[in-house]
């Protein structure tokens, strides 16, 4: 039996939009949005993906994202690392020959995700509500082709963000990403405090929301 035609995954939405966020942002995109997440993260815009969805074969899954004849494919949830098949998934959506990467919260080990993937980290910070979630030893599974974010809601996070980063020399490890939480702090002065502390980071709004508004867009 060919690994796609062994499994499936509850699919909570398959689309093609602009990717909004990291360091891919503004390209075209097909996103393969996996249903569940143990976290309940108080400014989450997709809660919509905690429950429902359809269950597919993986090779359904993999026919549909074919059919926009994609370069990049963007994995992510709810928690997509949740379900224990989001590793096959991986692995053939790489063997496609797409540019694949990993949106995960960083609750649950990454060691196992195929080393060709990018694994977008999301440090999950006090404002979150669950930064007692993040597992540590995450970092020591990152290389330079991967990413961190800390998604922000205030200046104690911020400062909290800066700690961890110099604690545990994070820019050496790969791009780290500063997102505000939309509407509750302003960009500009998110982008005034790492100009100050001079912070080696990248900031960065959600594209679509810019373009699209609030929710996750299209």
């Amino acid at each position: 039996m060919h690994p796609s035609e062994a499994g499936n995954l509850r699919i909570s939405e398959i689309f093609f939009s602009l990717q909004g966020e990291t360091s891919r942002m503004g390209l075209p995109t097909v996103f393969v949005r996996l249903t569940g997440c143990p976290l309940r993260c108080g400014y989450c815009d997709t809660e919509y993906a905690f429950h429902g969805g359809k269950r597919m074969p993986i090779s359904a899954v993999l026919a549909e994202v074919a059919n926009y004849a994609p370069r990049y494919v963007t994995v992510t949830g709810g928690e997509p690392l949740a379900q224990k098949e989001c590793l096959t998934l991986l692995t053939l959506l790489c063997d496609a020959g797409y540019s694949v990467s990993l949106e995960t919260s960083g609750a649950l080990d990454v060691s196992a995700v195929d080393m060709r993937v990018s694994r977008i980290l999301d440090i999950k910070t006090p404002g979150s509500g669950e930064a007692e979630k993040n597992l540590w030893s995450n970092l020591s599974h990152l290389t330079y082709h991967d990413e961190l974010k800390f998604v922000l809601c205030d200046e104690a996070d911020y400062q909290w963000a800066a700690g961890v980063m110099r604690e545990h020399q994070l820019d050496l490890v790969c791009p780290v990403l500063l997102s505000p939480v939309y509407d509750r702090l302003d960009p500009a002065t998110l982008a005034a405090w790492v100009l100050r502390d001079r912070l080696p980071v990248r900031v960065q709004v959600q594209l679509h929301k810019l373009l699209w508004g609030e929710g996750p867009g299209r």
